[in-house]
């Protein structure tokens, strides 16, 4: 139901853009979140937008780096978020995964999430 994309091998200090599309519905009523998991790590909450007000939230370590947005009214479409990574360092290396959420709270917990894209790799080289 979710499919990310947009992952890849960049040098630190470059940039990203994760995709995550919705086939068959539209994501207006939900809260769409990226998490990312690095090898022997859990999953930890990177940026969360409800889409209907358009508010974001970010966890600390991405916060003036990263940007979660949806796409653009205009094609009313409702149904691809983004995440746009500048300045990416080599700990941002992870598999990124996007999630939704249908309570309409702001939620940092992947637990908490009702469905999820398969996982894009990003891979940032020092």
């Amino acid at each position: 139901q979710l499919q990310a994309s947009g992952g890849g091998l960049v040098q630190a200090g470059g940039c990203l853009r994760l995709s995550c599309a919705a086939s068959g519905r539209s994501l207006s009523s939900y809260v769409m979140g990226w998490f990312r998991q690095a090898p022997g790590k859990e999953r930890e909450f990177v940026a969360v937008l409800k889409w209907s007000s358009g508010t974001t939230y970010y966890a600390d370590s991405v916060k003036g780096r990263f940007t979660i947005s949806r796409d653009n009214a205009r094609d009313n479409a409702k149904n691809t978020v983004y995440l746009q990574m500048n300045n990416l360092k080599p700990e941002d290396t992870a598999v990124y995964y996007c999630a939704a959420d249908s309570t309409y709270l702001l939620r940092t917990n992947p637990s908490e999430y009702d469905f999820w894209g398969q996982g894009t790799q990003v891979t940032v080289s020092s």
